[in-house]
């Protein structure tokens, strides 16, 4: 087993990484709480309980979601949509189109019939 010299790209690499990771750290220990007083004037309003944080933060977003939610799949429910994932197409997709497959498509009836085929000319 033989050792790999390390690429100077790496080296590099190490030393930028080592370098901003102990700047923040020094930047965070340094910074220390805020000690300003609330100005005068200015009203004081009490704390907030965490209960009514929680739910103000994190209850109406997920009321949000759950009615969009709703408001999606409930319609498509309705109508009797399979809402699963690679789920089998609905019959009759092809609205007006034939029921049976394209056996109901009508066949050119002579040589200058215009059903069933493009009609592309050179």
């Amino acid at each position: 087993m033989s050792i790999q010299p390390v690429s100077s790209r790496t080296v590099a690499l190490v030393r930028r990484t080592t370098f901003l990771l102990g700047s923040s750290a020094a930047l965070l220990a340094v910074a220390g709480p805020a000690s300003a007083d609330v100005a005068d004037g200015w009203s004081n309003p009490e704390d907030v309980s965490a209960v009514h944080a929680l739910l103000v933060l994190g209850g109406i977003p997920l009321a949000l979601g759950l009615l969009i939610t709703a408001l999606v799949y409930v319609p498509a429910m309705i109508r009797g949509e399979r809402l699963a994932p690679n789920a089998p197409l609905v019959e009759n997709q092809w609205i007006g189109g034939p029921r049976r497959g394209t056996a109901e498509l009508a066949a050119p009836d002579g040589a200058d019939s215009q059903a069933g085929g493009a009609s592309a000319r050179w």
